[in-house]
């Protein structure tokens, strides 16, 4: 009953690979399976329970001794040692004027044989049986029984030793986060999830892999309900080869050649996959080669947080020290909630309307000379176009008056809008060009009315000329990332 709980829990989950690592998977109907698995009886005892392990241990030595016990008991019997010793013991009279020599003295019974084939096999010798030059048949049984019991020995010692120092211990002490998450690290959608080591011993040459495990249907209409997908993963975005010594968070990139890339967050809760993780190396202190396996389900995937820190360093001691009691822990982070896919779409729309709208502006005349900020140190500060702290400015006084407002209308009446789930979202435009054309009408006014009421003074016509100037110049700053794209989802 507890075994089909346990694989009907199992069924429920759908896993094929449990957090500790150990495969759902059962083998059945397999032909001549039990002669099979005899025939390679090392690797069947190594992997087979403790239990049956050390019943089959005991159960080889005490087959053996019996078996030999029993020969040396037909020995005895067939050369009439145990009629001899009968006589010599019950009877002395009828043995008086006889002499006999034992193939093994002092073997009574089927006992005594047996207590005999222990002290040869193991080399015990008590002293009180032993084998005579009477019967070669004896003397070849000794040896064939030696030879059988170092051959046992040896290959029962070798499978416990196998069986103690199996790679796979070694892989319950590497542990794997209890959640994956995903977020974003450098403008990339990224899945992520820890591994660790326990041990102060460390795993060599440990390099990490993850597959997609997920059903497919091909062109053809063929069906592959496990069909397996290789993720490229690598410790904090890089080579999958880790310096394994501390807590590391494996990263794999959400781009255009991940599986992941069509799916969003609503889309992570309805899916059916499985993502296993496989982290392999050698072991420094036996030079055996181990792997710790994991796996992640849809649900243990949290959509929008980040791993907590876990190494801190101590200014008493001088060391790094490693709190494994936030191994698991996490924290939210702002994360858009459409797919890779989705977002890449905004942003190319969103830079392809931008572009659109620079072009006509250039092609109206209006911003004669746009310089990157790269070029900052090859422009005349004295000419009209200079940048100031990453912003582009256009001196105010080399656009026409009211020409601002009109050839720019048609930017501000077909200004480029995005749909996302339904919403259409506008983004701002960073600069009221109508304020700003009042702005300078009001100036020139001024600057009129001034030049009118000190006509008949040339030094006043002079500086009101300079006022003006200093008046005029006034900047138009345009923002080229005013919308921040990620915000969009």
């Amino acid at each position: 009953m507890y075994r089909q709980t346990r694989f009907s829990s199992r069924r429920i989950r759908k896993r094929v690979i449990f957090k500790h690592g150990d495969c759902n998977v059962v083998q059945g109907n397999v032909a001549k399976r039990r002669r099979r698995y005899l025939q390679d009886i090392f690797t069947t005892l190594v992997d087979a329970q403790w239990r049956w392990t050390l019943l089959v241990f005991a159960c080889s030595f005490l087959i053996s001794w019996a078996f030999f016990g029993l020969i040396w008991w037909t020995i005895a019997y067939a050369h009439g040692d145990l009629e001899w010793i009968d006589n010599r013991d019950n009877r002395p009279e009828l043995i008086q004027n006889m002499t006999h020599t034992m193939c093994v003295t002092e073997v009574r019974s089927f006992i005594s044989a047996f207590l005999y084939s222990i002290e040869t096999q193991h080399t015990i010798g008590y002293g009180n049986r032993f084998v005579t030059e009477e019967c070669p048949e004896a003397i070849f049984t000794i040896c064939l029984q030696c030879i059988t019991g170092v051959f046992i020995q040896a290959f029962m010692v070798g499978i416990v030793f196998a069986k103690l120092s199996r790679p796979k211990k070694r892989a319950q002490t590497l542990l794997f986060s209890r959640n994956a998450v995903i977020c974003h690290r450098d403008g990339v959608p990224c899945l992520m999830f820890r591994v660790g080591d326990m041990r102060k011993s460390h795993i060599i040459e440990a390099h990490v892999r993850a597959q997609l495990i997920r059903k497919k249907v091909t062109k053809e209409g063929e069906v592959l309900p496990f069909y397996q997908q290789e993720l490229k993963v690598g410790a904090d975005g890089g080579e999958d080869r880790l310096m394994f010594i501390w807590p590391t968070t494996i990263v794999h990139k959400i781009d255009r050649h991940s599986p992941l890339y069509m799916l969003s967050a609503s889309d992570m809760l309805k899916e059916r996959f499985e993502v296993v993780c496989m982290l392999e190396g050698v072991i420094e202190s036996t030079g055996m080669t181990t792997q710790a396996r994991s796996s992640y389900l849809p649900s243990e995937i949290l959509w929008g947080h980040r791993f907590v820190n876990v190494v801190s360093f101590r200014k008493e001691t001088g060391e790094y020290e490693v709190d494994y009691t936030l191994f698991n822990n996490t924290y939210d982070v702002d994360t858009p909630l459409c797919s890779s896919k989705e977002l890449d779409d905004l942003k190319e729309e969103y830079s392809k309307n931008h572009k659109a709208g620079l072009d006509r502006a250039l092609s109206a005349g209006l911003l004669k000379h746009i310089s990157s900020v790269a070029s900052v140190d090859h422009m005349d500060p004295a000419s009209d176009e200079s940048l100031d702290s990453g912003r582009l400015h256009t001196r105010s006084n080399s656009i026409p008056n009211g020409a601002l407002a009109t050839e720019l209308e048609p930017l501000n009446n077909n200004t480029p809008s995005f749909t996302v789930g339904g919403s259409s979202i506008l983004p701002s435009i960073t600069t009221n060009f109508q304020s700003i054309n009042e702005k300078i009408n009001s100036t020139n006014g001024s600057s009129t009315h001034n030049n009118n009421n000190n006509n008949g003074s040339n030094i006043n016509h002079s500086s009101s000329n300079t006022s003006l100037k200093a008046k005029s110049s006034r900047r138009l700053s345009i923002k080229q990332d005013q919308l921040p794209v990620d915000s969009l989802c």
